[in-house]
């Protein structure tokens, strides 16, 4: 089962929350797609001219130097004309890479436009903020020791992260049905990291021979927030005489050992009691003679 999971990527107006005093120019808005790693989406950036002049021949640049972004085309898009009181959009095409790690990342620009009224060429240069985000994506399968009935033995809950994230504070609570626990209920893993698993043992006396493995299983996301998922997984016990046929135990033998030693004992001692009859038959013919 693969659920892939999402890294969702959203834009943040940052430091240059963009209004230019001096020009009177802003970015008004930022919003972005969702990405998965070495996936394509877009950004699309909103300026709005407050000032009371057109301004003309406006560009704006993003650079992606030593980030893990690339452009889809270009890095620049220009708009001939932006009339005061107006708001135009400017859209750039990224590809996220394939390794990219969560958390923030800021996007220099460098935006360049003309004043008609001065014919001053202006350019302002900042960042815009975007967040990466992930999640951890958990898969569980469940494994067993000794799976008899009446008898003691384990229950092994694997747990693999598929996500791009680390699921942190993680902790498994043991829901016991069908067999009785002799471990504690509850156990702190502590961290998954993305692309890795964790396994943790419980110590169990089978009761029934079809049932199913429950626990609850919670941990915090990239937000810090509290995740909680339910697993339900079915165990297959055996019964002594099943295990033995499936060669899950071997036979007990003791007894047949037992019955062969008694045995090849007693033989021995009418062996021995027949030698001794022989001898003592031959001796009285010896005497006799």
């Amino acid at each position: 089962m693969k659920n892939k999971a999402k890294i969702t990527i959203i834009a943040l107006i940052m430091a240059v929350n963009l209004v230019f005093s001096a020009s009177a120019i802003l970015i008004k808005s930022v919003e972005s797609s969702t990405f998965d790693p070495g996936q394509e989406g877009t950004i699309n950036i909103e300026i709005e001219n407050t000032d009371g002049t057109d301004l003309k021949d406006i560009s704006l640049t993003l650079t992606f130097a030593n980030l893990p972004f690339i452009p889809i085309g270009s890095s620049e898009d220009t708009i001939e004309e932006i009339e005061t009181g107006e708001e135009e959009d400017f859209t750039f095409k990224l590809k996220a890479s394939n390794s990219i790690t969560p958390g923030d990342y800021e996007i220099p620009f460098s935006l360049n436009y003309q004043n008609p009224d001065t014919d001053e060429k202006v350019e302002r240069k900042g960042t815009v903020g975007i967040r990466v985000r992930a999640n951890p994506d958990l898969v569980f399968s469940v494994n067993t020791e000794n799976p008899i009935l009446n008898t003691k033995g384990k229950i092994i809950l694997k747990i693999v992260n598929k996500g791009f994230y680390d699921a942190r504070f993680l902790s498994v609570k043991i829901i016991p049905e069908g067999y009785t626990l002799l471990s504690e209920a509850e156990t702190y893993i502590g961290s998954v990291d993305s692309d890795d698993f964790e396994t943790v043992t419980f110590d169990v006396l089978f009761k029934n021979l079809n049932t199913d493995f429950k626990a609850i299983v919670e941990y915090k996301d990239f937000d810090n927030k509290e995740v909680t998922q339910s697993v339900t997984l079915p165990i297959t016990v055996y019964t002594n005489e099943k295990a033995i046929e499936l060669g899950l135990v071997k036979k007990d033998k003791t007894v047949i050992y037992v019955i062969s030693v008694v045995a090849l004992f007693v033989l021995w001692l009418i062996y021995r009691s027949i030698k001794k009859r022989r001898r003592l038959k031959r001796s009285m013919q010896n005497n006799r003679s």
